[in-house]
This record gives C-alpha cells, sequence and structure tokens, in this order.
C-alpha cells in the first residue's frame, strides 16, 4: 500500500517561480501513476542512531564579548563549542577567551577552546626567538602565564579546553620564516613530538585536571596515526582530538570513520573530537548548504566549530547586529531544539554535497519527531517510516516550516509556517509529505507530533511570494555590471548569491535605473525586500556610508531606500519597504537619481528583490506552539482537547516553558497566553521575571501582555506557580498604545570634557549626533530622563561606530565600542556596541535598566580596557576607548503598570 502522502511547497528558487503555497495535505486518488517519481529522503523512526548530541552549533571566534551576540542569540542557538584566542592575544580584536568565558557558559555553552598560540601576532605566528628552541621557550613562558589566568576563573575553569597548537604543518612546524626550523613535521616530526610532549606535561604539571586538544592540523593527515602513537607511548594523548575540516559534508564523515580505526588499531580512546574549523564563505549563512554539514557532524557524533573567513562576534555569519539572527541562526535555533535520539536518514544521494540531505530525531518522551533537511530545488518526498502507533496513535499533527536564506547580515524573522495539518499514518506505518518548489539555498523544518485531537490547524504564515533576480531585470543609463558567478560548488571560497549573479550600476554620478517587470495576483499591500550591498570601505561609500537609491512604482511615488553595509563586497542583507499594488503587471525601478528626491551617493550592487503579499497570513500575531518550546520539568499532553495545535504543555510549580520570541524592531509588543486553565503561572523575559500579574486561570483563556521586546531574538518562560497550569501556546504581535516611550535626543544632553555635539554625520536623527565620548571618564553624555512608575525600563540606543583595527590577513576586524553606563550615580555598567560597518550608519540596541520614579540622571563614558592583569594595554589599537557615537536614547517601560 502507497503511504499516507501530503503536500506542501516551499519558497521559490528561479526569477519567475511563484511560491503560491499548497496548504492541503491531500491523499492522492488511487491509480495515479508513479511515472515521474521524485527523489525520496526516508527517516526510519525505528532505527536509532545514537542519543542527539547537538555538536554542530559550534564556532571559532563567534563571540567577541558580553552582548556581542547578545547571551539571546548564543543560548538560543544552543551554542556548544567556541574556539578563541588566548586571553589578550593580539591576532583579532576581542573574543579573548576569559572574557567570553562567563557569558558563553551562563548562556548554555559547554567548551570554550583556547587558541594559546593566538597570543602571537601574525599568521604564521611571529614568534619571537634567535632558533627553534628559542622560540618555544617562549611560547611556554607564556604557556605559563596562560594556564595561571584561567585557574582565577573559578568553576568556569572547568569548561576550558587548551589547543597548544594550530595548524602547525604549517606554523610553528612548518617550513616558512617563522617555523622552529623550516622542516615540515610531516616530513620530520621529532621536534613537534618533543614539543607536544614537553608542553602538554608542561600544562597538566600546571594544572593536573586541565584538559587539551590537539594536534589541530588543517587536515587529517596520515601523520597523524603516528602522533597518536607517539602520544600513547609517552603518556601524552590529548583528551580532545582536533583537526579541521575545510573540506566538504562527505569528507568529515569519511575522516571521522578513519580516525574511529586508528583508535581501535592504536589502542587509544575513543576521544572527544572537535572539527574546529568546518564550512567556507559559499556555505555559511545559508540554511541549505549549512544544513548538509549539520547533517554530517551529527551524524558523527562529534562537535565542531564553523570556520572565521570574516568578521569575529557575528557567530560566523549567523548574528546580525547584536540580537538579530539570520537564516543561519535559525536553522541552528531548530537544530537545538532537537532531543531524544537520532534516527536514520537515508538521502536520495547518500553523502553526497549539494544534494538533498537531512537530519532528524525522535524524542519518545515528547513523543515527538523532528527532521531538517535542505540542499535541493524543486520536488521531493520527505518519508518517515515506522511511525510507531504507541507513540502518535492513528494519525500525526505534521507541521512543515521554511528557513530561508536571508544573507549574511540580514535579519530573518521566525521560520515560515508553510502546513500544519493532520495525517492519517499509512498501514505500513508509513507518512509521506511531497515537497515541492523547494530552494535550495533554504533549510526546511518538520514537526511530527501525536494528532487527531480536534486541535484547528494553523494556517500558513505566509501567503503570495515571488523572488526577481537583478541580472533579468532591465538596466537602462551608464555603468553597468553584471558580476558573476559568485560562489559556487566548485568556487566555495566566494560568498552565495542569489541565481549565482548580482548587478551593479547604482553609484555616486551614475544616471542608472533598474527595472524589474513584476506580476501580482490580486489588489493589495506587498512588502518588498531589496537585497543588496555596499562595501563599507569602498571608495565611493566611505563619504555617506549607506548607499542610498529611489524606489518608484509604474513611475510614480518616489522613495528613498538606503541599501545595507557589509564588511565586503558580496555580503548580503536587504531592505524592506512596503509597495501598494493592484493585480497585474507593473514596473518598480531602483534608480541613482530622482528628478523629485536627489541622487545617489556610494556605490551598490544588488542581488535580487522578493514581493510578498501582506496578507491575512502574513499580518496575524505569530504563534509559537507550547508543545514545541523548549521544555523543563514536563512533557507535552496530547490528549486534552480544545488547544489549538495538537497539544499543550502542563506547567506544575516551577515547570517551565521557554519560548524564543521573534521582534522585527525595539519596540512595544502584545505576548496573548493562550491557556485551558487548571493552574497559574509567571512570566520572564530575557531572564528576567516581569512584573506582571500571574496568567492562568481555573478555566480556559487568553491573557494579553504588553511587553517591550528588542529587535530579533528574545526569550519569554513561562513558569508555573500553582497548581497545573494547561499552557497551550504564545501569540505575539507588534502593538501600541500600552507603554509610552521618552526620546531624548544626544545634542539635547550635557556633554563635558571632549565629548562634542557634531553634525558630521547625516543620517543621525536631526542631524545630529554626541561624538567623543570616553578616553576617560571626564568626556561624558548625560541625560536626564523621567520615569512615570519606579521599576525596570527599557533604554534604547541609537548609535553609530566603524572603529576598525589594522589587520594581518583576510579577516577585516571591526572593533566593538564599549559605553559604560551609570544610573542616577550607581555603579557603571559595561555595554558592547558591534559595528555598524560606517559612523553614519545608525542601529538601536537595547538594555535593561532600573529607574525611580521620576527624573534619573544617565551618564555614558568610556574608557581603554586594560589586559586581564590589569597593568599593561593592547599595542594594535584593538581595545577602543571610546564609546560609539550617540544619537539618541528611548526611555520606555518594560511592561505595563
Amino acid at each position: 500500500m502507497r503511504p499516507t502522502r501530503s503536500r506542501t511547497r516551499g519558497g521559490a528558487a528561479g526569477a519567475t517561480a511563484a511560491t503560491a503555497l499548497a496548504t492541503l495535505l491531500a491523499v492522492p486518488a488511487a491509480g495515479t501513476a508513479d511515472a515521474a517519481e521524485p527523489e525520496r529522503l526516508v527517516i526510519d523512526l525505528g532505527t536509532d542512531t545514537g542519543a542527539f548530541h547537538g555538536g554542530a552549533a559550534g564556532s571559532l571566534y563567534g563571540v567577541y564579548g558580553d552582548g556581542v551576540p547578545s547571551r539571546n542569540l548564543i543560548e538560543g542557538m544552543r551554542l556548544r563549542t567556541v574556539s578563541t584566542k588566548a586571553q589578550d592575544g593580539p591576532q583579532h580584536p576581542g573574543a579573548d577567551a576569559l572574557e567570553m568565558l562567563p557569558p558563553f557558559v551562563d548562556s548554555g555553552g559547554k567548551d570554550v577552546y583556547i587558541y594559546m598560540t593566538d597570543i602571537y601576532r601574525g599568521f604564521p605566528y611571529q614568534w619571537p626567538g634567535a632558533d627553534g628552541p628559542a622560540r618555544l621557550a617562549d611560547f611556554q613562558e607564556k604557556i605559563e602565564k596562560q594556564v595561571a589566568q584561567v585557574k582565577t576563573m573559578g568553576a568556569y575553569k572547568d569548561h576550558v579546553v587548551y589547543v597548544p597548537f594550530n595548524e602547525p604543518e604549517g606554523n610553528m612546524f612548518g617550513t616558512g620564516e617563522w617555523s622552529y626550523d623550516k622542516v615540515s613535521w610531516l616530513n620530520d616530526p621529532q621536534h613537534f613530538f618533543a614539543a607536544w610532549k614537553d608542553t602538554y606535561r608542561l600544562i597538566k604539571g600546571l594544572d593536573p585536571t586541565a584538559r587539551i586538544a590537539g594536534p589541530n592540523t588543517s587536515v587529517l593527515y596520515d601523520q597523524i596515526k603516528g602522533f597518536l602513537r607517539y602520544a600513547k607511548a609517552h603518556d601524552v594523548v590529548p583528551d580532545v582530538m582536533t583537526w579541521h575540516e575545510l573540506s566538504s559534508p562527505a569528507t568529515v564523515r569519511t575522516s571521522v570513520a578513519t580516525y574511529r580505526q586508528w583508535e581501535k588499531e592504536i589502542g587509544v580512546g575513543p576521544l572527544p573530537v572537535n572539527v574546529n574549523e568546518y564550512g567556507h564563505n559559499y556555505h555559511l549563512s545559508v540554511p541549505g548548504q549549512v544544513v548538509q554539514w549539520v547533517s554530517a557532524i551529527e551524524e558523527s557524533k562529534i562537535d565542531a566549530d564553523l570556520a572565521y573567513w570574516n568578521i569575529d562576534g557575528n557567530l560566523n555569519d549567523s548574528a546580525v547586529e547584536a540580537n538579530k539572527g539570520n537564516g543561519q541562526w535559525w536553522l541552528f535555533h531548530a537544530y537545538g531544539q532537537m532531543s531524544g535520539h537520532t534516527v536514520e536518514v537515508t538521502a536520495p544521494h547518500p553523502n553526497q554535497q549539494y544534494t538533498l540531505q537531512g537530519v532528524a530525531t525522535l524524542d519518545e518522551d515528547k513523543r515527538q519527531s523532528r527532521a531538517l533537511f535542505g540542499g535541493q530545488r524543486g520536488a521531493a518526498d520527505v518519508v518517515f517510516r515506522n511511525v510507531d502507533p504507541a507513540l502518535f496513535g492513528p494519525t500525526v499533527r505534521a507541521t512543515v516550516q521554511e528557513i530561508p536564506w536571508t544573507g549574511q547580515v540580514g535579519d530573518s524573522a521566525q521560520p515560515l509556517r508553510l502546513s500544519d495539518r493532520d495525517v492519517t499514518v499509512g498501514a505500513d506505518g508509513s507518512v509521506t509529505l511531497p515537497m515541492t518548489g523547494m530552494n535550495e539555498m533554504s533549510a526546511y523544518q518538520v514537526i511530527l507530533s501525536p494528532g487527531g485531537n480536534g486541535g484547528e490547524p494553523a494556517a500558513p504564515s505566509v501567503g503570495w511570494r515571488r523572488t526577481y533576480e537583478a541580472e533579468d531585470a532591465t538596466y537602462t543609463g551608464r555603468g553597468y555590471s553584471r558580476n558573476g558567478p559568485e560562489g559556487t560548488p566548485s568556487d566555495v571560497g566566494r560568498f552565495a548569491t542569489s541565481g549565482a549573479y548580482n548587478v551593479g550600476g547604482l553609484r555616486t554620478g551614475s544616471d542608472g535605473v533598474l527595472a524589474f517587470d513584476v506580476d501580482v495576483p490580486e489588489d493589495g499591500t506587498y512588502d518588498l525586500s531589496v537585497f543588496a550591498n555596499s562595501h563599507n570601505l569602498h571608495d565611493l561609500v566611505r563619504e555617506q556610508g549607506p548607499t542610498n537609491v529611489f524606489l518608484r512604482v509604474d513611475g510614480k511615488d518616489p522613495r528613498e531606500l538606503r541599501l545595507p553595509l557589509g564588511y565586503k563586497w558580496v555580503v548580503w542583507g536587504h531592505t524592506d519597504t512596503t509597495v501598494d499594488l493592484t493585480a497585474g503587471t507593473h514596473r518598480i525601478t531602483l534608480a541613482a537619481r530622482d528628478p523629485e528626491l536627489g541622487v545617489t551617493k556610494g556605490d551598490a550592487i544588488i542581488d535580487k528583490i522578493d514581493l510578498a503579499l501582506r496578507d491575512e497570513h502574513v499580518t496575524a500575531p505569530a504563534i509559537y506552539e507550547a508543545e514545541y518550546a523548549s521544555l523543563s520539568g514536563t512533557r507535552p499532553d496530547y490528549r486534552r482537547p480544545g488547544a489549538s495545535g495538537p497539544g499543550t504543555v502542563p506547567l506544575a510549580k516551577g515547570d517551565s516553558a521557554t519560548f524564543w520570541v521573534y521582534a522585527p524592531r525595539d519596540g512595544e509588543a502584545t505576548v496573548s497566553v493562550d491557556h485551558l486553565g487548571g493552574g497559574r503561572a509567571e512570566l520572564s523575559l530575557n531572564g528576567e521575571r516581569l512584573d506582571v500579574p500571574e496568567v492562568g486561570g481555573p478555566r480556559k483563556g487568553t491573557d494579553r501582555v504588553p511587553v517591550f521586546l528588542s529587535g530579533g531574538v528574545n526569550k519569554i518562560t513561562v513558569t508555573g506557580t500553582a497548581r497545573e497550569l494547561a499552557l497551550d501556546r504564545l501569540r505575539v504581535a507588534s502593538s501600541t498604545g500600552s507603554l509610552t516611550t521618552r526620546v531624548y535626543q544626544a545634542e539635547d544632553g550635557t556633554v563635558t570634557g571632549a565629548a562634542r555635539v557634531t553634525d558630521a554625520y547625516t543620517f543621525a536623527s536631526n542631524g545630529k549626533a554626541v561624538t567623543g565620548i570616553g578616553d576617560g571618564r571626564a568626556n561624558a553624555l548625560t541625560f536626564d530622563v523621567v520615569a512615570e512608575r519606579p521599576g525596570r525600563h527599557a533604554l534604547t540606543i541609537r548609535y553609530s561606530n566603524a572603529e576598525q583595527a589594522p589587520a594581518t590577513h583576510y579577516n577585516p576586524d571591526p572593533i566593538a565600542r564599549h559605553a559604560d553606563l551609570s544610573v542616577n550615580g550607581g555603579p557603571a555598567r559595561r555595554i558592547l556596541f558591534p559595528t555598524t560597518f560606517h559612523f553614519n550608519n545608525f542601529w538601536d540596541l537595547t538594555v535593561p535598566v532600573t529607574l525611580e520614579k521620576g527624573t534619573n540622571r544617565l551618564t555614558f563614558t568610556a574608557e581603554e580596557l586594560p589586559d586581564f592583569d590589569g597593568d599593561t594595554y593592547n599595542q594594535y589599537d584593538q581595545r577602543s576607548p571610546y564609546a560609539p557615537v550617540i544619537d539618541r536614547i528611548g526611555v520606555t517601560p518594560l511592561t505595563a503598570g
């Protein structure tokens, strides 16, 4: 018997492919021909492949310091491991091991791998000394200091893993100018082996509980087998085996299998493995590419860290600004929500990159299966086999979501809900979900739960949408360039680009017009996203910052758009607006001149535009089902009638459900807590208990709570307080009218010392901002702000920061400036501000503060942070003494009084 089928359409892949969603889960009529069967991704829920590990959620240099990225992004991504530089190392700004260690661990992180070699400048490492022994002696002195510093960290020390050498075959024990003796250890290992032994024993002698990782080569060389033999013979076997896989997911599987065979032959281990660099520019930020790596890493049950090709502190092109995630972040969030054990997944082209691949889990306690997959354009069947009737019953609820690509610096909302339906399990225990219209740059998630409880299926969260590639648009005027192909499977060092090409020409002095001919199905308001990029250090971009272009629809209604900046060319973000269109064809133009509005300053490239009908699918509150949340002390209940989705979550006293909620911008939102009654619960936001009445009650109902949400990702936890509340879901929507924001312009504050008001930044509100804050506490900006009631408030700071340190190689090295904020003369709190890529590009950053009723004094100062021991300072201008440029602040109660 053919398994029960349901049909779900994904996002469009081509320039003209529509993405109307087929939301009905239909069973094909008997006798349907199977001549053109799509490929099949088969998920066997009956074959357990081991406990879920979560090891692919690792990062090299992804955490700059506390707040860059936010703790919400770290915890919500389930970041497991981070490899980073030695404390006070001059390799890059920020990412100092002992500064990012506490916020990482406090946000659920497991281990910080300290690259001890990054105490030196340059790559290859520039370690001083007249010869190899002298250089090694200098390094070992620095190792002693590093271990002594780690030992001051209390319980955090237990989360440290030392990495004494990094890519030794190309650095300290390679053939270059800065090597030990210009002989590669791959040819003659004696000096490296001896250095490993002596350094291993040095660290263990200083701290017998220390964990040491190595050899940390760039490839799993055959010579590592000899390294293992030597390490065993001298009792210096690493506690964690590390190497890099700048290769492919297929090589990950092969390398891990090869290494495990060596362990058996030599008689060591099995050791934990951390592949502490994986992926390329072409893959990073692209959910449909990264999910293929995730599949291989999870299948191998190892830890692995995303490679560091670009800027630090953004989770390897996962984080946007301080608290927003792109599509890659939401992929890892979905991956981190998996639980239970993995199950066998058979891809149509097993272990072959750039094809459909996936990973899946089954959690018997939660009675839930999750699958993540992607990498293929078009259609495929996702087949679940051995759907246990004891767990799921005769019917499953299948929720299908898409995680689209939104660019390296493009914010992403929560995954799109494509379909949510009950499906009858076939007589053979299978369920088939035919996916059509998939985009190879997207990843997809399916969640299976018991069905049949009568819960109303949720509508899709997106309706009509279409993509139009810039290279297919019509360009008139001077300066046109068709750029590409960009990143491809044969050129993975370049960045991913929709359609592989992009268009240039809209720049200072240009008269270019890029025209997109679009066809829409009905009258209405449409969301328009322009995927674009300007390199922040390009000559034409330096003057103004964000490149401005001019939008018209059918030659009318002109408006100015500011396009995204990036740290390099072909680093995509998106500028979003809305357009009102009637059914039929229209011409949308982006121009470098407008007779009413002015001219372009800068230089931009355009990748594509996306159009989406802003209908009731889009404008409805976002839905977060409790049974899909992160649960503590409880599990879903699928037996309660009246739930919106497949079930509810019973919250007895102390039990909790945590939701990761998206907000498009900093501001007021209404959180609707739907429940079936039975008890009460309290709410917390981003780790802080909200001063609002408890939600719940004896009967079914909805409690609406106005709160201030930070733009991007917010953590909302519902914790039971009395009896047992049957929590159904959260619904979240932007709102106005309950929370009052008071805005204070920086130029109206009080400046002291060298701080001054400037009109140099045209995109500051009112054209003015304050610069020169810092380099000593005397250089300050002070606001007197009014609070109508005492308690916790959101302080939203509009700022800019473009400070960048000189780099030694391919990584741009922007600096996260800081401000020391004092409230009413109290102790200062240090706030980190990530780069905005230009001082004329302003972002919002919100932090909570406690205010008294009436007037409160807020003072911003800054001074350079010394090195860890407090008596020296960075000599490469990698720690700024300055606060960012401040444009204005807004003060809003966290909740309604």
